[in-house]
């Protein structure tokens, strides 16, 4: 008995795939503020990508988690587990989505204080702005609140706390924490 063409294909997880992952990063750099260049950078996109896919990594009150599950992101999320491996992945290949996207005329870089940064250009605003999904209205929201809350972060204090939130420890579930007495 063959079995279906989808079974034999292996799970992906969207952030494997690379239209998820500039139209992710698309989202992020149109909701940017212009006014903001120094927060564009690769080092800085790469964090805020990263957190704003993953929000719970980073410590907030009580009222920024209920925003981020409004938003329809998950604190109970397994893969929070492997986030330092998933972060370094991901950082690796935002320069590779980052030139696809400025191929296509939907990022421009420019070089501001001798840094290079990326702006979406009108047309990746465009495009970004008729992006229609649960997850892109929740991603946009997750965005808009990290970058407000690392904005003001110096380039050594985010790196710096960036290793603290990556170990995740707070957030791992303990599968053995159970009452193995009789019932």
């Amino acid at each position: 008995m063959n079995s279906p063409p989808d079974a034999e294909r292996p799970l992906t997880r969207p952030e494997g795939l690379d239209e998820f992952r500039q139209g992710r990063l698309l989202l992020m750099l149109a909701g940017l503020n212009e006014e903001l260049p120094a927060q564009r950078d690769l080092e800085r996109l790469s964090f805020y990508d990263f957190f704003a896919a993953n929000p719970f990594l980073v410590p907030s009150d009580t009222a920024m988690r209920a925003r981020f599950s409004h938003a329809g992101f998950e604190a109970s999320n397994l893969s929070y587990q492997s986030s330092s491996q998933r972060f370094a992945n991901n950082r690796a290949r935002l320069q590779f989505d980052l030139a696809v996207l400025t191929a296509r005329g939907l990022v421009r870089p420019e070089v501001q204080d001798r840094r290079v940064t990326y702006r979406a250009t009108q047309e990746g605003r465009d495009i970004a702005d008729s992006f229609r999904s649960l997850y892109a209205d929740a991603f946009r929201r997750s965005s808009d609140l990290i970058v407000e809350r690392l904005r003001r972060v110096s380039d050594a204090a985010l790196r710096r706390d960036a290793k603290t939130w990556l170990r995740a420890e707070s957030l791992m579930i303990d599968l053995y924490d159970r009452d193995a007495s009789p019932q």
